[in-house]
């Protein structure tokens, strides 16, 4: 499969806009507890159960009232002061409240830093992985991505060009990456990214690789260009795809699939 690739010509279609990333809800129950923590800070036993008496008297009076009846705040208030209360309950006379020292808000901050982090990861890959995207749209413009090599996470690019094209699979995208898994080009030259791929790409892109496999090895000398078909083939009948390529790697090997990876339907070449 060393013949290049013929120059592709698409019309110009422009980037597609990002979709803004969902804002954090509030968290009225999580604001009524800081509250409580910050007013207890510093406080006894009594004053803590003076405060858990009037919060409980404010509780009883909201629920005279319709519109207060799912006062999330309100509830998360009267149960923090009771697990305050019956904090110092449980510590001596003199003890006062420190947050700085309450193992249960300490474990919350603990969560809510790891949460974040992990948000934080999140957008960064992702927009990592929208300016990909934006590349292979200029490269396929500049009808140059069939001579670029593909990268570790271009399938998850993939997975965001066809988002943006309201899920319409992109045909050059998907030859492009089932030719360079089948030839081993870019980071499909590592064993186990190949195998990964199987988890990462739709069942007639693999179908499509399986089948560019077992052709380029039955006629080393054949071009992409006249391995059109494989595509057609696996798109319309992806399964039926896998099975011929299946069928050809038996007929090579002897009823020995040692030179391939069965993934479901599909065949990754190995």
């Amino acid at each position: 499969m060393t013949t290049p690739w013929s120059p592709r010509r698409d019309v110009r279609r422009p980037l597609a806009s990002r979709v803004a990333a969902p804002r954090e809800p509030v968290d009225h129950a999580r604001i009524g507890r800081r509250v409580v923590r910050r007013r207890a800070k510093g406080m006894d036993v009594a004053a803590v159960a003076r405060a858990l008496e009037d919060a409980r008297f404010d509780a009883r009076q909201d629920s005279r009232h319709e519109h207060l009846a799912d006062d999330t705040r309100g509830r998360a208030e009267l149960a923090e002061w009771e697990r305050i209360d019956q904090l110092l309950a449980a510590m001596t006379p003199s003890a006062v409240y420190d947050s700085d020292t309450d193992e249960v808000v300490q474990a919350e901050l603990a969560a809510e830093t790891a949460a974040a982090a992990a948000r934080e990861a999140e957008q960064r890959e992702a927009a990592r992985v929208a300016a990909r995207a934006d590349e292979l749209q200029a490269l396929r413009e500049l009808g140059t991505l069939e001579q670029t090599e593909p990268r570790e996470g271009d399938e998850a690019a993939r997975d965001e060009l066809t988002r943006r094209a309201g899920g319409y699979v992109q045909a050059d995208i998907d030859t492009w990456l089932a030719h360079a898994l089948a030839a081993h080009l870019g980071h499909y030259r590592d064993p186990a990214a190949r195998e990964a791929a199987a988890s990462l790409l739709p069942p007639p892109l693999l179908a499509h690789a399986a089948l560019l496999t077992e052709l380029a090895r039955l006629v080393p000398d054949v071009g992409v260009d006249q391995l059109a078909f494989a595509a057609r083939l696996a798109t319309a009948a992806p399964e039926a795809a896998a099975d011929f390529a299946a069928f050809l790697i038996r007929a090579r090997e002897g009823q020995s699939c040692s030179g391939a990876l069965s993934v479901g339907s599909a065949i990754v070449p190995v």
